[in-house]
């Protein structure tokens, strides 16, 4: 059951700004710090000019700690200027990475509280303000961090995200996310349904699943028994008011056949997946203790296409792996080509300290890597704008979102995620439409309403 804290009496209203770096994952983990804190009196805000400012930080990428002593810098001139009056934390990846580095480096923050510990953090704020010293607090529950956490605040709008599943028991050489996000932990069924049902009361229409690798969820099902992943988007897309389910980020290791066959199956789940394959070359993934190889990804593309005719796939890349051949360059290059992604997300590998590829030899020079990232790009450039013209006559529905950026449009999402725009329409964000595409720019389509649409 979840733990809630009892609301304290006539708290002051109180400021807080929440910066967020990194994935999905960290956007939901600030909401969750958010309704962690509503109960203490505080309200966020869009500036940094604030009571207390919490910097949610990603340790993915290289120099994920210069960024953040670098905001924390211009946050000091703030603090200063407030006469002090301005608490500082540290949350995230990078807290739990860095640790009690932080303090030495910035000594003007106040709280460091590791990616496992945010639910705590009513009582170590208590604990600031009450020493008027440091706090540090990075260690991994031995219960899910979930179990404590208030309900979540019903109000996302007509998309939000809901996780189920954090860390990662892969240890792919080159990742961070075991040691900062810790092994993986699957929320049971109960809990989720429960706050998709939230979620929806509050107006959301498309729900998308969060973990770290999310397809490897094993949660506890209603019935007491061990449920799938499948079996739990089969149970979400049951509740009437969800009209969309996603889910991200998985692992082609656990892409199961009962999760291929949901994508036949359940209507509700939309014809876009992200998977990442990190690289095209066998002896690449090997190096990255990936667990698969490249016949595997194939024959999981190809039994997904064959149960939804009509899906799409994203996917990361890494570039210059330590020991990366222009040989297994270029099997990352036929993959990509044979594959032919919708949208990809690619990067130069970066050493991130602690891992076993950060001491590995033969590293790649930064020159050929940085080479090799603008020849994959334009690559994948290409694949994502020939996908966009692809959807020029297509009829598909769209969830409405918003307005878009000039007077008179209304703006939404296709099923493949892409920003969908309508000229001179009246429609209500959270509502679906169906629409036809009528021309494609490199990172939105162009649409007009059906006439069936208008007419009703």
């Amino acid at each position: 059951m979840t733990k809630t804290s009892e609301t304290p009496i006539a708290q002051p209203l109180r400021t807080l700004h929440i910066m967020t770096w990194g994935c999905q994952m960290n956007a939901y983990d600030s909401g969750r710090m958010a309704d962690v804190l509503r109960p203490l009196g505080y309200r966020q805000v869009a500036t940094p000019d604030a009571d207390m400012v919490i910097l949610n930080t990603c340790h993915i990428r290289e120099r994920a700690a210069e960024k953040l002593f670098s905001e924390l810098g211009r946050l000091r001139a703030v603090k200063d200027a407030r006469g002090g009056a301005m608490m500082i934390a540290v949350a995230g990846c990078v807290a739990q990475a860095e640790g009690a580095e932080i303090f030495v480096r910035a000594p003007y923050v106040d709280l460091v509280v590791g990616s496992q510990a945010y639910h705590k953090l009513p009582e170590l704020i208590a604990a600031v303000e009450a020493k008027r010293a440091a706090v540090i607090d990075t260690d991994f529950s031995a219960a899910p961090k979930f179990d404590f956490l208030p309900e979540a605040q019903a109000s996302q709008g007509p998309i939000a995200n809901l996780a189920v599943q954090e860390g990662c028991d892969k240890f792919c050489t080159f990742c961070v996310v075991p040691y900062t996000r810790g092994v993986e932990q699957s929320r049971p069924a109960a809990a989720i349904i429960a706050e998709a049902r939230r979620l929806v009361a509050g107006g959301a229409r498309e729900i998308a699943l969060l973990g770290q690798n999310v397809n490897a969820w094993h949660g506890e099902g209603l019935d007491g028994r061990d449920w799938s992943l499948a079996r739990l988007l089969a149970e979400l897309a049951g509740i009437h008011d969800i009209a969309r389910l996603r889910y991200t980020t998985s692992h082609p290791r656990d892409m199961g056949d009962d999760l291929i066959a949901a994508h036949r199956t359940n209507e509700k789940l939309m014809p876009f997946l992200h998977l990442p394959v990190q690289s095209g070359s066998d002896s690449v993934l090997r190096a990255m203790n990936r667990r698969h190889g490249i016949d595997r990804f194939r024959r999981i593309v190809a039994d997904l296409r064959a149960a939804r005719h009509d899906i799409a796939f994203s996917s990361d890349f890494i570039v210059g792996f330590p020991g990366e051949t222009d040989a297994d360059f270029d099997a990352t290059m036929r993959l990509v080509r044979e594959t032919e992604f919708a949208l990809a997300y690619s990067f130069v590998y970066s050493r991130r300290p602690g891992t076993p590829a950060a001491d590995a030899p033969d590293q790649v020079p930064e020159s050929l890597k940085h080479s090799r990232l603008l020849e994959l790009q334009a690559v994948l450039r290409d694949q994502q704008h020939a996908f966009n013209r692809a959807q020029v006559g297509r009829r598909f529905d769209v969830l409405f979102t918003g307005t878009g950026r000039h007077p008179g449009q209304i703006a939404g999402r296709s099923p493949y995620l892409q920003p969908v725009v309508v000229d001179n329409a009246d429609l209500a964000p959270g509502t679906v439409h169906t629409v036809t595409i009528v021309a494609a720019n490199p990172n939105s389509l162009m649409a007009t309403l059906n006439q069936e649409q208008i007419a009703a």
